[in-house]
This record gives structure tokens, sequence and C-alpha cells, in this order.
């Protein structure tokens, strides 16, 4: 008891805590990663929900909303509204053509051209559709200042190249590459009936 009177609580084994002033690095940091968090979170649950009411991926329904806003687009057209590669997108596009929302025609003023339109299907779609976080990220994005943008894109460019190397152009958000279904499918089923293993 004496300790304690004359050293205070930490001579007895008491431990004491006073607050720690955040640096304001750190409150950067932990904004963005917060912020990069909320975004990932919003972008699946909304494209989970657009699954569940559509049966197609939110990335599919961006396609398709591109698609009503500029009817006739080439593929590059559409890559360009989508801010994504043109491979990336084509795998999209391919996927709603398989599932009859979207059709394939020749330009009327150029023969080299494809042009891409929605069916019937695929404006109904859009009838249905609930609201998607991809489209409120790039009209946020839309409308923020170049210079901002310029020292985002270098931010966060940085940070991907960290993570991994490019092995080639970023797919669109929760959409499977190319293949990745039919890989699925094909362990899922195994071997076909009457093929026999060799051991």
């Amino acid at each position: 008891m004496e300790s304690y009177r004359r050293h205070g609580p930490s001579a007895v084994g008491y431990d004491t805590w006073a607050p720690m002033e955040s640096h304001p690095r750190d409150l950067a940091l932990n904004g963005v990663v917060d912020s990069l968090r909320r975004i990932t979170q919003a972008i699946r649950l909304s494209s989970s929900v657009v699954h569940d009411t559509l049966g197609i991926t939110g990335a599919q329904l961006f396609v398709v909303q591109q698609l009503a806003a500029a009817p006739g687009a080439s593929l590059r057209d559409l890559a360009d509204r989508t801010l994504t590669d043109q491979s990336s997108v084509s795998v999209v596009v391919r996927r709603l053509v398989a599932g009859g929302y979207v059709a394939r025609r020749t330009s009327e003023r150029d023969a080299r051209r494809t042009e891409l339109t929605l069916t019937g299907a695929g404006r109904g779609l859009l009838r249905r559709a609930p609201a998607l976080a991809q489209t409120r990220l790039v009209a946020v994005l839309r409308a923020t200042p170049e210079a901002r943008l310029r020292v985002t894109a270098s931010v966060l460019d940085r940070v991907a190249r960290a993570l991994g190397p490019a092995t080639g152009p970023a797919q669109m958000f929760f959409e499977p590459a190319a293949g990745a279904r039919r890989a699925r499918r094909d362990r899922t089923a195994g071997p076909s009936p009457g093929r026999r293993t060799t051991r």
C-alpha cells in the first residue's frame, strides 16, 4: 500500500492507459481502407440483389443499362461507356446474347461495324431492375474534378500493382472470367457416363 502511495498504480501491477491522439496520416489511411471496404461491400451486395431479382450479374445489368442509353453501340463504344476494356465487356455481351437479352446486327451504314441492341427480354430486365451500385459509382466518379481523379487513379494503380502483377485486362466487378463457369461445371459434373478413368 505504501508503494502504491509513493509510486502510483504501476508500481503494484496496475495498467495505466491514456488516450493516444491519432496521427492525421493514420486517420487518412483508415479512411481510405474503410472506403474501399464499403465500396466493395456495396457492389457485392448490389450484384447479389440483381442476381436474386433478375438472374443475371450486376455487371450484366450495368451493360444492359448502357445499351438502353445508347442503342446500336459498338463493342468499343460499350467499353468506353462502362469504363472497361473491350475484351472484358465482350465476355459480358456474349453472355447477354446467349441469354437472349442483347442482339447483334450489322450496321446499315458500315458493314464492318457490329451494333448491339436490347431485345424485348433485355428491355424487360430494366423494368424490374433494382438500383445498381456500379451505376452510382460511375456517376460519382464522372462528377469528380479531373485533378482529383488523376491522384486517385495513381494511388489505386500503385496499390493494385503491389497486390499482384496484372495478367490481363481487369474483369468487370464480380463477373466470372471467360471459361470460368464452364470449368466449374466440368469439375462438378466429373467424368461423363461411359468414360473410363485411368489410374
